[in-house]
């Protein structure tokens, strides 16, 4: 498989066609899966970004759909929307990079406080929150986190998946989502002093 964007051709022909549709032609006609590229590889790029950094996102976002790709035949096709499925190989991927992720956090963290009167509000935004949105103060947080409680945290607050979608990312019930949200963001909001900004990430993906 060649990652990258299909043809205007193909994109016309499966432009209107669920996931799981898309999918299912691709078992036949395997040029159409480019097709999820298309409509996802922003997303889970900018997700990797965030964990990772931006040097190793674009290695970690096609291996993901090349990984896809090759586990297309066992896709559950009764489940119309493949971000979920998209998402947990990437979050599986992700996985094998935990020191990079770590070190990558705890390298944000360290970032000096910007010194207000020296630089203008959109400036000392831009200082804060780093190359793909993290803020020092969460980024420090975070890595007070276990690696199921970040991935769950993460992939609600910056996938933009709801519980049920996340269960089915990382394979586990709803229930354990609930309760791993709920601990992570108990530990969050005790390390920022009782805010969660990844609460306001929910909200704004859900918009």
């Amino acid at each position: 498989m060649t990652v990258g964007p299909p043809g205007v051709g193909t994109r016309g022909k499966v432009r209107e066609e669920s996931d799981a549709r898309v999918i299912a032609r691709s078992r036949d006609e395997p040029e159409l899966f480019a097709a999820l590229y298309d409509r996802y590889a922003t997303a889970v790029h900018r997700y990797a970004a965030q964990r990772l950094g931006p040097e190793a996102a674009e290695d970690l976002m096609a291996e993901t759909f090349i990984t896809a790709f090759q586990r297309r035949h066992t896709y559950d096709l009764g489940r119309d929307d493949a971000r979920p499925w998209l998402f947990g190989i990437a979050t599986n991927l992700i996985g094998r990079h935990r020191r990079t992720e770590a070190r990558r956090f705890k390298a944000l963290a360290r970032l000096p406080e910007p010194v207000e009167h020296e630089e203008p509000v959109a400036d000392r935004a831009v200082s804060r929150a780093g190359a793909t949105g993290v803020r020092r103060e969460l980024a420090a947080a975070l890595t007070g986190l276990s690696a199921r409680h970040r991935d769950v945290v993460l992939l609600v607050a910056w996938a933009g998946l709801d519980y049920e979608e996340a269960a089915q990312a990382l394979g586990v019930p709803v229930g354990t989502v609930r309760s791993r949200l709920h601990r992570a963001r108990s530990r969050l909001r005790e390390a920022l002093g009782g805010s969660d900004p990844t609460a306001f990430r929910e909200a704004d993906a859900h918009a």
